[in-house]
């Protein structure tokens, strides 16, 4: 952004965007509690309490990290990363569950997500994995233009 002074024009610049981070779970409890986390942490968060309710945002692709929880009552976490994968959208997924199950982990390897978190204790490594996935994917990160 070009600022026009009274004799010099001087460039203004804007600290950079913290990145945006979408958590998809039908648990209000779980939705707040990852929220505080986040936004502790100096992420953006927006929250869904359904795969439908994402699926129906107007800026879905702007996400930089998507937290979805597997087991929801409208579609399953992993065939929701399939839906937005269909829409284009590539910003790396982490899943999180509350049902240890391996078939879940290699059900999510098909769809590209590398990471499946248990639920409750999951705060230190969901931080961790959240900064892995964005530095790992930054040009996929997100795949709609700059907010």
């Amino acid at each position: 952004m070009i600022q026009i002074g009274s004799q010099h024009a001087r460039a203004v610049t804007s600290a950079p965007a913290e990145p945006t981070i979408y958590v998809v779970d039908d648990d209000a409890g779980v939705l707040g509690s990852l929220r505080f986390l986040l936004e502790t942490d100096g992420f953006a968060v927006r929250t869904f309490r359904s795969s439908g309710a994402l699926l129906a945002a107007p800026r879905s692709a702007d996400a930089d990290c998507c937290v979805i929880d597997y087991k929801m009552p409208d579609i399953n976490g992993i065939d929701l990363v399939g839906h937005l994968r269909d829409r284009g959208i590539t910003a790396p997924v982490i899943l999180i569950t509350g049902y240890p199950d391996g078939k879940i982990a290699m059900r999510a390897a098909e769809v590209g997500v590398k990471h499946v978190l248990l639920k409750p204790h999951i705060e230190e490594s969901l931080i961790k994995r959240i900064r892995e996935v964005i530095q790992e994917s930054p040009a996929e990160a997100g795949s709609a233009p700059p907010k």
